[in-house]
């Protein structure tokens, strides 16, 4: 009975990944986007004091860049989006394949190999530089420094 729920969970679980709502309000729930492209009109065009335009030009300047910025995202986004979106997701998976199915045994193997060679060059160590090293530190033990200060 606790297979079964386990597998049932599990299938669920699946599921839930591929057929999950999609939140329309708020679109970059994770804020990858939060400082890169947040461009507005101030931010680009900016008359110094002393040098204004009229007053219409200026309104008619913020309302042209802010619907042209609008609907040239949209039209970009209509026509390049699914395209891009199916680059995006072929470059993710071929990523994750060669992650999976390259990546992760070339370092298991490595990792397997590296052992026989850990526990050669560990017997290495201990039987050649172990000696040599308590030899020095035998030496070097009656060494005594003794400082003083002298006005």
């Amino acid at each position: 009975m606790a297979e079964e729920r386990a597998g049932l969970e599990e299938r669920i679980i699946i599921k839930d990944q591929h057929t999950k709502e999609i939140d329309l309000v708020n679109r970059d729930p994770k804020h990858i986007n939060e400082d890169v492209v947040k461009v507005d009109f101030e931010d680009v065009i900016a008359e110094p004091v002393g040098t204004y335009s009229f007053d219409g030009v200026w309104k008619a300047s913020y309302t042209t860049f802010t619907v042209s910025k609008y609907w040239c995202y949209r039209l970009l986004s209509a026509v390049l989006g699914i395209p891009l979106a199916v680059v995006w997701g072929f470059l993710f998976a071929l990523i994750s394949f060669c992650h999976i199915w390259a990546v992760v045994p070339c370092i298991k193997s490595y990792l397997i190999e590296i052992q026989c060679v850990s526990r050669i060059y560990s017997l290495c160590i201990h039987t050649f530089c172990d000696p040599f090293f308590e030899a020095l530190s035998k030496i070097c033990s009656n060494i005594r420094v003794a400082l003083r200060k002298e006005i």
